[in-house]
């Protein structure tokens, strides 16, 4: 099979984060098989009950070297849809592009590693493994769990190999990206007509708290140790959100969410923050809970494996992102790297794509790198 021919069946599937992936999984699963690999499952269930699975294959002998590569099955929702044509769950290909959900993040950059796998007739002399997680859209728990359970992982970090990420990057290199940090602070109060002077708003006891987190925002854009250049923009960007289930302005708000998200970079000491603001949110009587964590990706620039990658590619140098991918907890990699078809502008929109010309030049240069790494060739 042909890039398109994968994915206009992995569009087919719509894999929502919200929703079960086992039966794109399965899918996947009869294709690495048909293509020679040995396959591994790890299932778990979600806090909503929802059951979730990957799948990591590999194919080669279990031994030292060779590449490894990484991609997710779960796709955002699709709510809205621009296109004319048929849908977000079927591709729809027009003007030298493939649109559907999931067609540049990441269903794609699958695409083109089943097809370039699939080319390579070559017996493999060094292993080739390829892990599709689930939920890498909504806290890369997949990614964990295969950390957590997966035999084929451990071989994975075993034996070192060279490390794709297969996330939409136009196919530059990139060798670094943001992490990421989601806390959440909870305030609770009582709910009462306003005239009473009954109520407790909660609003209230959150604003000592707002004050320290925007000292704390404050620090974050203006502070050197802050700063890094290598990345656009080159600060953690502090966002925060406040959620009030209040419904009138004469009843007293029985409960106040904040959530605070930051992206630290390589070598920030992001505890520091989440520690100083677990202690405000202790003195304001709020509850406090860190519900996402994932490090920053870091592969030096000047690595073998990224001059390698760059001369396969016939790029000149090595990028970095401000977003974040499932190497934020795969950080047992020895040489990571994220390097995938498609342009990351197009991912998450109402009319999602990706170019033929990328499908085509992604199963090439993917087909090259399993040869250059894996075969005798």
């Amino acid at each position: 099979m042909q890039a398109l021919e994968y994915l206009r069946e992995l569009i087919s599937f719509p894999s929502v984060s919200s929703e079960s992936n086992v039966v794109v999984t399965d899918q996947a699963e009869r294709w690495l098989r048909q293509l020679g690999f040995e396959t591994e499952r790890v299932h778990y269930t979600d806090a909503c009950g929802v059951l979730k699975s990957n799948v990591i294959g590999r194919r080669g002998p279990a031994a030292p070297g060779g590449l490894a590569w990484f991609g997710h099955t779960d796709v955002v929702p699709a709510s809205s849809w621009s296109r004319p044509g048929a849908g977000p769950w079927s591709a729809e290909v027009s003007d030298g592009r493939v649109y559907g959900r999931g067609s540049c993040d990441m269903k794609g950059p699958v695409a083109c590693m089943l097809a370039a796998a699939a080319s390579v007739q070559t017996p493999l002399v060094a292993p080739l493994w390829i892990v599709l997680t689930a939920d890498e859209e909504i806290g890369m728990h997949g990614a964990r769990h295969v950390v957590a359970h997966s035999q084929l992982y451990r071989e994975i970090v075993s034996a070192r190999p060279r490390s794709i990420i297969g996330e939409p990057t136009c196919l530059r290199v990139v060798h670094a990206h943001k992490g990421g940090r989601t806390l959440k602070v909870v305030s609770h109060g009582r709910a009462a007509h306003s005239s009473t002077g009954l109520g407790i708003n909660a609003n209230f006891a959150l604003i000592p708290f707002l004050h320290e987190a925007a000292l704390v925002n404050h620090q974050l854009e203006h502070s050197p140790e802050w700063r890094d250049d290598r990345f656009k923009p080159p600060t953690p960007t502090m966002n925060l959100l406040i959620t009030d289930t209040n419904t009138a302005s004469n009843i007293t708000s029985p409960r106040s969410e904040c959530t605070l998200y930051f992206r630290p970079m390589p070598g920030q000491q992001s505890d520091t923050v989440v520690k100083r603001l677990q202690e405000s949110a202790r003195q304001n009587g709020l509850e406090f809970s860190v519900t996402f964590s994932g490090e920053p990706l870091f592969t030096p620039p000047d690595a073998p494996f990224v001059r390698e990658l760059l001369e396969l590619s016939g790029s000149t140098a090595a990028e970095t992102v401000a977003y974040g991918t499932d190497g934020a907890v795969l950080t047992e990699l020895s040489c990571p790297v994220v390097f995938g078809p498609g342009d990351i502008a197009q991912a998450h929109t109402d009319d999602e794509w990706i170019s033929l010309e990328q499908l085509d030049r992604g199963t090439l240069l993917y087909r090259q790198a399993i040869e250059r790494w894996c075969t005798a060739q």
